[in-house]
Formats: C-alpha cells, structure tokens, sequence
C-alpha cells in the first residue's frame, strides 16, 4: 500500500507523534521512511531570509530516521543543502522526486505565528499535493 513514506520533521511535539506513528506503520507494512527535513526560506519585503538553523535542527531528519532504525525500520534522512525554500512547496517537491506513496506531517508545526498569518504549512501541503497526506495530531 504505502511502500515508501515522506516523513516531514520539524522538531514539533506533532512532529515526534507523526514519527512514533510512521514508525508503527511502516513496520507493519514494510515500508521505507524517508525522515524529511527543509531548510526553510521565509518571504521578506525584497526577497527572501534564510532561517539559520541551530544544530539541533540541522541533525533533526538523522535523529528520526536513526531512532526508527533502532526499532528495525527501513529509514533514510533527506536533508541535503538542495532542499530549502518555502517549506510547502518543497515538501511537495520531495514527495514527488522520491516516489513518495504518502506524505505524513504533523498537524501543527513549531511556527505557529507564522501559521495564523500565512496558513498553516500542512493545510497548504494538502492543496498543493496529489500525493496522499497523513496528518498526525
């Protein structure tokens, strides 16, 4: 059914429970787990800002895809200096490049302000994909 499943991680308590989730699953069905994580852009006046990011993050995709290996699950880390932008876009973007059969988010992320100003990034992943989304509260 869902052979290879894109896991969007920001760091977020959803995004931890989307992981636990997506562990279970794709140790049922035999899945492969790709842990996704974007180097995001934010849009300014003029351009756009690159959000710099703390260690912790920049090793968040590794983290999750090395804690789903200790439960003997198949799990790659995507999270290679190709993928930055807008992080909805770029979500969409992966799930299409790497064959996703599923692309599983939490339903809320850690930029909440943002979220109430511009849309949440799940709710905008959900119209600009035609790959299925699981969303995990």
């Amino acid at each position: 059914m869902f052979s290879k499943i894109l896991l969007s991680v920001d760091g977020s308590e959803h995004s931890a429970r989307a992981a636990e989730k997506v562990g279970e699953i794709a140790e049922s069905l035999g899945s492969e787990v790709l842990a996704f994580n974007v180097r995001e852009m934010l849009p300014v006046r003029g351009g756009a800002y690159d959000v710099k990011l703390g260690e912790e993050e920049k090793d968040l995709a590794a983290e999750v895809a090395s804690q789903l290996k200790a439960k003997g699950v198949k799990a790659t880390s995507l999270r290679a200096q190709e993928f930055y932008g807008l992080t909805p876009k770029v979500i969409v973007e992966a799930a299409e490049k790497f064959g996703a059969d599923v692309i599983v988010m939490g339903s809320r992320g850690r930029s909440d302000l943002p979220g109430l100003l511009l849309g949440s990034v799940t709710h905008k992943v959900l119209s600009m994909t035609r790959v299925p989304v699981l969303v995990i509260r």
